[in-house]
Formats: C-alpha cells, structure tokens, sequence
C-alpha cells in the first residue's frame, strides 16, 4: 500500500500544481462569466467566449479534485479494513488489545482529520473558481487553491508516515500469528495458504 498510495499521492499533488500553475499564468478577464456574456452575446453556454487556457484550467481543476477525493477516500477506506482485520485476529488468536488494535486505532483517528481537510479545501477551491467567473473577488479562489496544495501536502505527509506504520503492525500481527499457530503445532500462514493452493 505504502507504495501505491505515494504514487497517487505525488500523482494527484502534480495535477493539482498543475492547475494551480495554469490558473495564475494564463488567468485573465474574459475568463469572467460577465466578460463572456458580453462578448459572445449570451451567457447561456458556459464555454461561449472562453479562451482554451480557461477550458483546460476547469477540466484540469475538476478531475485533479475528484481525483484527490479518491486518494484520500482510499486512505479512508485502508485504515477502516486494516482496523478491521487487526481487531478480528485479535480476538480469533486472543491478542491483547495494546499494542496492535489499539495502534490501529489511534492511526485511524490521527489520520482522518487531515484526510477530510484535503478532501474539503480543494472543494471549496474549485467551487470558489465558479464563483470569481460570477461576481466574487478572486483573491477567494486563489487563496484557497494554495490552500489547497498546502493542505494536501501535509495530508499527504501524515497518510504516508501513518500508512507506513499501520504496514509494520500488520507485518507484527502476521508475525505473532505464525508464533502462536507454531505453538499449537499448525503451519504458518504462509504455509497454509500453500497446502490450500495445492488442493
């Protein structure tokens, strides 16, 4: 996990700088929905008027964000199943509660926050982008998109180092497994798993 998640991690913070980049070089006032009004005559279309660099900035800014709610959802959805697995081989081997489920826990709980945060900045962010097309000041929109790289860069700090952490648990709670499975006179994990591909 730790792997794939630093992937999507530097992959989706690229996207996002990217966006970021392009908004503040090629911003100008006919990306305002009154400037496109007045030169295409209508305001019915929301790409009437508009030159490409406004285009490729939205789509850029509404795909890096759907993709940072699904790195971040990942996260999410990574603590919630290990947490799970951890405390149900607790309880089927009888492991105390300290050190791994508890750890697993607190993990989730130190997690999550900075999780949801990088999740809800670069919402209001591209949100705030629709709002400086209509009437609102612009410093709003660009205020909470570098709001939003320095969010998700330290998200992303804390998701790795506590992804990092919550893989050596369950490499503990594998290793504790196969010591107590090895005192009962069953075979490890490992090969266990081997006999069952066998058959």
């Amino acid at each position: 996990m730790k792997r794939i998640f630093l992937n999507l991690a530097i992959l989706d913070f690229l996207a996002l700088a990217v966006c970021f980049v392009l908004g503040i070089v090629f911003s100008s006032k006919e990306w305002r929905l009154d400037a496109v009004s007045a030169s295409a005559g209508t305001g019915s279309l929301p790409f009437v008027g508009a030159d490409s660099s406004y285009v490729v900035h939205f789509y850029l800014g509404l795909y890096s964000t759907i993709g940072n709610l699904g790195v971040h959802c990942l996260i999410f959805i990574y603590f919630l199943g290990t947490g799970r697995w951890v405390k149900e081989v607790a309880l089927a081997y009888k492991l105390p509660d300290v050190p791994y489920p508890r750890l697993t826990r607190e993990l989730k709980r130190r997690t999550f926050p900075p999780a949801l945060l990088a999740m809800l900045v670069p919402i209001a962010a591209a949100v705030s982008g629709e709002g400086a097309r209509r009437d609102w000041p612009e410093w709003i929109h660009i205020a909470l998109a570098v709001a939003t790289l320095v969010v998700n860069l330290w998200a992303f700090r804390i998701e790795y180092r506590n992804v990092c952490i919550n893989g050596g648990v369950i490499d503990d709670v594998l290793l504790e497994v196969d010591r107590i499975r090895a005192e009962h006179g069953l075979p490890s994990n490992a090969e266990a798993l081997e006999q069952e591909s066998t058959k």
